[in-house]
């Protein structure tokens, strides 16, 4: 066995169906995302993944707020127990050609050399690893802004599944997988989707049209950016839909459920509970509908709306330990009513 590599360990995840089942209820809307990703999972599990290259390398496109980072996350806490259990490296930071040094660090003899720690070693790649996965995840997060040099770089970890380091030792990618996002196309497939004019602006792109027509304009927009080898060592090109009305339902549930859970952990005894009305959920649903922002800009609605005059309340003392908090919809705001035991109980 290599040297470079963990004892194999061997996942909690045993079938194909339970992963996708548990990716599905993190990730909600993108099915065909999931099933893309973990047939690579199940290869590398059976020892069927090819040497000398990463378990899998996925390139996410799609509009902001449709889940791609939100996968790569749940795929950490489903493989790992974790959700920040991965190597993210934020290509925002490498935009220029000097900065991509960072991630290997300086040659011996250079100015900072000792200073330089590079982003990526074996140790720190190993360490992302587990007890229940030894597959580490690698993030590179909106790649489109990175310099040119960083690509360059990128095509020996993905053909080879090598990087050389500053220092001349050697970081082995074999057990890995390495997820790329990227707003490539987003405006375009947005636009695809909802025309400005013509006859498309009022009926819309059919429903069973729209997969294949903006996967076309994503993977057009990754020829226009990227070489044509760096894009022939990506194994999957995902394209994420934008969210219907569905899944931005279910997303508020996630997003309810965990504020819930916030609420218990951060105050314990003096933690309460919170329903929302009907009126309340069209509410949040309407005006945090965005197909340009997606789940991002529901987010931001219900910290607006609900999260900050909840906090309001807190701060002033209004809310009793274990009382009833139902957030009703009137006016354009959300309105909170706090019950005690007594008011529950009648």
């Amino acid at each position: 066995m290599d040297k470079h590599f963990p004892v194999a360990r061997r996942t909690t995840i045993n079938s194909t169906n339970e992963l996708t089942e548990a990716m599905c209820r993190k990730v909600v809307g993108q099915p065909k995302a999931i099933a893309g990703i973990v047939p690579y999972i199940q290869m590398h599990q059976a020892s069927l993944a090819p040497e000398g290259r990463p378990a899998g390398v996925f390139l996410l496109l799609g509009p902001t707020g449709t889940g791609k980072t939100r996968t790569v996350e749940a795929l950490a806490e489903q493989l790992h127990g974790s959700p920040k259990q991965m190597l993210k490296v934020d290509c925002g930071e490498f935009q220029m050609e000097h900065e991509v040094a960072k991630l290997i660090g300086a040659p011996p003899g250079y100015l900072g050399h000792r200073e330089t720690q590079p982003m990526f070693t074996q140790a720190k790649l190993n360490a992302v690893s587990s007890e229940r996965s030894d597959l580490s995840i690698v993030l590179f997060d909106e790649i489109e802004k990175a310099a040119h040099s960083m690509t360059r770089l990128l095509l020996g970890i993905l053909d080879k599944a090598a990087l050389r380091l500053g220092d001349n030792t050697t970081v082995n990618f074999e057990r890995t997988l390495i997820f790329l996002t990227s707003n490539l196309g987003a405006r375009a497939m947005i636009r695809s989707i909802r025309p400005d004019f013509g006859f498309e602006s009022i009926a819309g792109v059919p429903h069973k049209d729209q997969g294949s027509k903006l996967e076309s304009i994503g993977v057009a927009a990754v020829r226009r950016r990227f070489t044509p080898e760096f894009v022939n060592r990506i194994d999957q090109v995902i394209t994420y839909r934008p969210l219907d009305a569905d899944a931005m339902a279910k997303i508020l549930d996630h997003l309810l459920a965990d504020f819930q859970r916030l609420v218990n952990s951060r105050l314990g005894v003096r933690a309460f509970r919170l329903e929302l009305t009907g009126r309340a959920r069209k509410f949040l649903l309407k005006e945090g509908a965005s197909e340009e922002f997606g789940a991002r800009e529901l987010k931001r609605t219900l910290h607006r709306f609900l999260v900050h005059p909840l906090a309001a309340e807190i701060s002033a003392s209004r809310i009793a330990p274990g009382s009833l908090v139902s957030a009703d919809a009137k006016n354009g705001r959300v309105v909170l009513r706090v019950f005690d035991d007594k008011e529950r109980a009648a």
